[in-house]
């Protein structure tokens, strides 16, 4: 049995390709054609009205199939053509922000490392400092830059005590505090301090 979803789809539940409908369609018209012809050839002959009616409505079967098949690859073309557009106009928007987030990004990071400067990390402090940042445990670290644990350990300890901080939370909190208010809470927070001055 035929569905409505089934309409319109090749074997194994495919859709139909162009050149498929193509075929389809052509296929569906010379059948109306035919059929026209042929019920031209009846009416001179003199066939019987039941025999003639019969054929028209095969021809206008025909026809109404194949207009079917037009019309819902005309529709078919125009959704393909607007998604390609909305995709289109994603890709645009994914690489604007995708810049844009790289800009402040950047901008965190130099801010960041200047921070570290400014406490006076040794080249290899900072490094451990930034992938603390970022997540990774002293293991992962260690991994990462070819070191034992026990060394990024110190180092670690080298960053929390040139810093002033008690460990990697308040070193996160230090720099990305702020970062993670809600737009909401942020106001709510600089309302509060305006009327409390």
């Amino acid at each position: 049995m035929t569905t409505d979803r089934d309409a319109g789809q090749g074997g194994a539940g495919r859709p139909l390709g162009p050149h498929e409908r193509g075929v389809v369609v052509g296929t569906l018209l010379l059948i109306a054609t035919l059929v026209a012809f042929d019920v031209g050839t009846d009416l001179l002959q003199g066939a019987s009205g039941w025999h003639v009616v019969l054929e028209i409505a095969a021809g206008l079967a025909a026809l109404a199939g194949a207009s079917y098949l037009l019309r819902d690859s005309l529709r078919m073309r125009h959704r393909l053509a607007t998604q390609a557009r909305d995709f289109s106009a994603f890709r645009v928007q994914a690489a604007a922000w995708q810049a844009q987030a790289r800009r402040h990004v950047d901008g965190l990071a130099r801010s960041i490392d200047q921070q570290l400067d400014q406490w006076q990390l040794s080249v290899a402090e900072k490094e451990v400092a930034f992938l603390l940042l970022k997540g990774l445990s002293l293991k992962d670290i260690a991994r990462v830059r070819g070191t034992a644990e026990k060394t990024v350990r110190a180092q670690s300890a080298a960053v929390y005590a040139k810093s002033g901080l008690a460990g990697r939370t308040e070193l996160s909190a230090f720099f990305l505090e702020d970062l993670l208010v809600p737009a909401r809470v942020d106001a709510a927070m600089a309302l509060s301090s305006s009327t409390a001055g």
